[in-house]
């Protein structure tokens, strides 16, 4: 989730209502960084038609998707929602610790047999050695949004940007403007007994981190390097000298436009400390910017009838929150020394002059439409790729592909910019480091963004292949069930499963549950199972859904955000074969981050062999005579032991590699080839 920034306006409108309310408030709930409203959208799908479409599917993937969608509708409730599920199995769900209830949880990591769970109020960690029953070990109070998380061995990374984290983690805040106990930055434990983590070190930086990424470079075995991405006001350099919040042209030394790099050396952590700060955004301009979706104007048309105070941010009118309201219009009835609950007239009038403003703001933006912006000042989220030397810059308004070689300077070789994106903020590639998928956190992640007119292109995925070193687009994908104004929903984290010879991830998408996508074609990403409750108040629109959802050594885990920690597992059907769910399952990980991703490495099993047959028949790359010969040999391999069964796999792959070349699907055939010829050789 993305926190805002307060903007300078000293336009006439503003300086008259400053005549009625306080500065700070104003300051606080108006924000003037003006930019141009955009005009309404063209109209979208009605609802049942949303729940109906789909994008289309890769070619020969048979997808009979649930029809009536079950995930239209469900009913509400915090703990006992209804639910739909489609080609997966719940094993668990699992409540918060009692002192995590009601606390946000945000990302998540694993190491051995423990999934650790970032906490708003600090981290929980889960036993899942038996996934139906996942065991609390501890719930580690340390609060600091948002508490993103992510292991190295025995070393445990922990974000703080939040205003009132702690250096000593204590829980009363800091009410104080400056001050030198507050925490904004990177917190490191030593978790090697993992029921006790060691607090050791932290590294303070200028905008706090709102997310971060471990990197273990393959060349460089006596540091761990993390980049952090940091998205708050910077701050005054009385709290930490060498921060400044002006322009690169005034300021050198700012910390704006830029990301810091941390070294920490793995024998001593208590050094770690900056090792670089590289402008990733040199040169780049603010891109182009949709303005509201049908289903906004739709929402804003009933808050003025039901007499609701719009506000205006960034040229784009928004309702304003019933706290922020009532202390405006609280200020208007003290200006004209009245007393009491606001009046009609003081409700128009307040409603005026924030109309006015936002006619103002439009006017400025106008003006200044054709003078060019700054592009981004940070990134959201950096996904690296350590095994192919890239990463996957999410940052505001760009994606950007990164050379991550040299560690220390990360350099940008593409950046990408999209009008119908709004916040660039997630990145993961496939296996094989050809196509890149980023996600779109359109409205940064606490407005419903799935409803059924809302765009299908807006707080979507987009694919882009990866070609000389540039990003050529393929295709959007969002979530195809039309969800409730009452659920916040848009494009949040997940992960690549292991699925030998297919690009297959599961994803979050907060209330919208959570999807899972086929986009080996990535020009026809398909939705191919789902799990998804209702909203989590009926009456409103309430926290709750899937921050992040990760497949790791078998199962798949959801941070539920209000909900606590739910695992899933794949079930075979018309999409995947058991056989390609035993070969993922063969892939097995020591420590997983949300935004580190390893190469996948598949061991030589029958399984594996079967996996790409199934493939192989699924869309026709070889003929059917040749496929059943290759199931009856793999069966009598497996029945043999010694020489017998290597020599019938070594026979078999010796005809595979011959048939490859006439093949429709001569790679699938040559890996299938490969995968018997290990096999033969012992694995």
């Amino acid at each position: 989730m993305t926190p805002t920034d307060a903007a300078n306006d000293r336009s006439p409108t503003l300086l008259r209502l400053a005549a009625l309310l306080p500065v700070a408030t104003l300051l606080a709930m108006l924000p003037g960084c003006a930019s141009q409203p955009m005009p309404r959208a063209a109209a979208a799908p009605s609802q049942e038609e949303a729940a109906q479409a789909t994008f289309a599917n890769p070619p020969g993937l048979m997808v009979n998707a649930p029809d009536p969608d079950p995930r239209v509708g469900l009913g509400p409730g915090l703990f006992d929602a209804e639910e739909a599920i489609w080609n997966m199995r719940m094993l668990s769900t699992t409540p918060p610790e009692p002192p995590f209830v009601g606390s946000t949880n945000s990302d998540l990591a694993f190491t051995g047999d423990y999934a650790i769970q970032g906490n708003y109020d600090g981290i929980q960690v889960w036993d899942i050695s038996d996934p139906r029953n996942p065991v609390s070990v501890i719930t580690y109070l340390c609060p600091a949004s948002q508490s993103d998380v992510s292991i190295y061995n025995h070393l445990m990374f922990v974000s703080g940007e939040g205003l009132g984290g702690r250096l000593d983690c204590g829980d009363e805040g800091i009410p104080e403007a400056v001050s030198h106990d507050r925490l904004r930055g990177i917190r490191i434990f030593d978790i090697s007994d993992i029921a006790n983590p060691e607090y050791v070190a932290n590294v303070q930086t200028c905008r706090g981190s709102h997310t971060h990424t471990v990197l273990k470079h393959p060349g460089d075995d006596d540091n761990v390097y993390i980049y952090v991405s940091g998205s708050a006001g910077v701050r005054p350099p009385e709290e930490l000298a060498g921060c400044s919040g002006l322009s690169p042209d005034e300021d050198p030394s700012s910390a704006l436009f830029r990301i810091e790099v941390i070294r920490v050396p793995l024998d001593d952590p208590q050094s770690a400390e900056i090792a670089s700060s590289p402008r990733i955004f040199q040169d780049l301009v603010a891109p182009p910017r949709h303005g509201l979706s049908p289903a906004d104007y739709e929402e804003l048309d009933a808050a003025r009838a039901r007499g609701d105070i719009i506000g205006y941010r960034r040229g784009q009118p928004r309702v304003l929150r019933a706290q922020q309201a009532r202390a405006m219009l609280d200020s208007v009835v003290a200006a004209r020394g009245g007393t009491g609950e606001p009046t009609a007239a003081d409700r128009a009038a307040l409603q005026a002059a924030l109309d006015e403003e936002g006619r103002l703001q439009a006017e400025q933006a106008a003006q200044q439409a054709d003078e060019p912006r700054p592009g981004p000042t940070q990134c959201h989220d950096i996904t690296v790729y350590p095994h192919i030397g890239l990463a996957g810059g999410a940052c505001g308004g760009y994606g950007l592909l990164l050379d991550i070689t040299d560690p220390v300077n990360p350099r940008r070789l593409a950046a990408v910019a999209d009008s119908n994106f709004s916040l660039w903020h997630s990145a993961t590639f496939n296996n094989d480091g050809t196509t890149v998928m980023f996600t779109d956190e359109w409205g940064g992640g606490g407005a419903p963004k799935c409803r059924a007119s809302d765009p299908k292109e807006w707080g979507a995925n987009a694919t882009f292949r990866i070609e000389d070193g540039d990003m050529i687009f393929q295709a959007y994908y969002k979530l195809p069930a039309p969800q409730s104004s009452l659920e916040n929903c848009v494009a949040h984290n997940g992960s690549l499963i292991p699925i030998p010879g297919r690009d297959i991830m599961i994803q979050g998408w907060y209330q919208g549950g959570i999807s899972l996508i086929d986009w080996t074609d990535p020009a026809n990403p398909v939705e191919i199972g789902f799990h998804d409750r209702g909203p989590s108040d009926g009456t409103r629109q309430g926290p709750g859904g899937s921050w992040s959802v990760y497949w790791y050594n078998g199962v798949i885990v959801n941070s539920e955000i209000s909900r606590g920690l739910d695992i899933f597992e794949l079930v075979p059907n018309e999409s995947l074969t058991q056989n390609e769910i035993d070969a993922a399952n063969s892939v097995v990980l020591t420590q997983l981050n949300s935004q580190g991703q390893p190469i996948f490495e598949w061991p030589a099993t029958f399984a594996l062999a079967r996996a790409y047959l199934d493939q192989l028949e699924r869309w026709h790359g070889m003929t059917a005579p040749q496929i059943a010969l290759a199931r009856d040999a793999l069966t009598a391999a497996e029945g043999a032991t010694g020489a017998q069964r290597s020599s019938t796999l070594s026979a078999l792959a010796e005809r595979l590699r011959t048939q490859a070349n006439g093949a429709a699907d001569p790679d699938k055939a040559a890996r299938l080839a490969d995968a018997v010829q290990r096999l033969a050789e012992g694995g």
